[in-house]
């Protein structure tokens, strides 16, 4: 696709971090951040053969006021010359002045559309589907999910584990709707391991992650699974215990920290790792997959 030049595979980088040293365990960081400066980590993994299948139609996606995966769409619109269309959760935010995540969407070129909260937990549902979409006068458009996870994005996350074979024991990332980790799980090696931290209460990524495999591979595919103490309140919530956490890890390593999955995810290794959750001589690599909004 002519505007977008992805640098793959993504760079791999060991740090030095006595919180795993002292405990044996190395640690490795996936720059998934690095793929595209716009279409940042598992974005571009997921959207990539999605605009691929689009074939130059109007796309239409969801997301949160905060969503990073309407921010990559809109990007990827403007770069690619495709219209855009974005269905906002929260109809109540319709009017008001626009959060930075959802100017940035707009300077894009995304055409947003506000639904109301009850609406969008139905989107799924082709009548309320069909009516969305002529509301948002886009009847034709070509629809991504949430997230972007759909058979298709999750056989584009297959590619990363494949990348990763041989560098590491362990593979952990920050999880939303879970298609990247039912990508990257199935793409690892037979002696490797996916671990996923959701970044959202609710306990319910589980079922969705194999519904996600069945639809892309037929069946559950790789050995991962979950650890859901590390969502801090919710998705787009952070504590001052976190953001201290994230600006440490900052200074020592020169890594810009996005707040609302990759610090939840790493996080949530080093307190695993204090647990004893890895043997010595484990190699975890933690997948970074986002970037702070500049």
């Amino acid at each position: 696709m002519t505007g977008l030049r992805p640098r793959l595979p993504s760079p791999l980088r060991q740090v030095t971090d006595e919180r795993f040293a002292r405990h044996g365990v190395r640690l490795v960081l996936k720059r998934d951040d690095l793929i595209h400066p716009e279409l940042i980590g598992n974005k571009w993994r997921k959207l990539a053969p999605n605009l691929r299948a689009a074939a130059g139609r109007t796309v239409l996606t969801f997301g949160g006021a905060y969503s990073n995966h309407l921010r990559a769409t809109a990007a990827a619109g403007r770069l690619l010359g495709l219209p855009t269309v974005g269905v906002v959760r929260g109809q109540e935010l319709a009017g008001l002045p626009l959060n930075p995540s959802l100017t940035r969407c707009a300077a894009d070129g995304m055409r947003l559309h506000f639904i109301d909260r009850s609406t969008y937990r139905r989107k799924t549902e082709p009548a309320t589907l069909a009516a969305i979409l002529r509301a948002a006068h886009a009847e034709d458009a070509y629809v991504v999910p949430e997230g972007g996870s759909n058979s298709l994005a999750v056989r584009g996350c297959q590619e990363l584990g494949a990348e990763l074979r041989g560098h590491a024991d362990v593979v952990a990332l920050a999880c939303g709707t879970g298609g990247t980790l039912a990508g990257l799980a199935a793409g690892l090696a037979p002696d490797q391991r996916a671990l996923g931290i959701p970044v959202l209460k609710g306990g319910f990524l589980s079922a969705d992650i194999g519904a996600l495999q069945e639809s892309a591979f037929g069946g559950r595919r790789g050995t991962w699974s979950l650890d859901d103490r590390f969502h801090f309140g919710g998705y787009a919530r952070t504590t001052a215990e976190l953001n201290a956490f994230a600006q440490d890890f900052e200074q020592h390593h020169g890594l810009p920290v996005e707040r609302l999955y990759v610090a939840k995810m790493l996080y949530g290794l080093v307190a695993l790792t204090e647990e004893g959750a890895f043997a010595r001589d484990t190699t975890v690599a933690a997948v970074i997959t986002g970037a702070p909004l500049r």
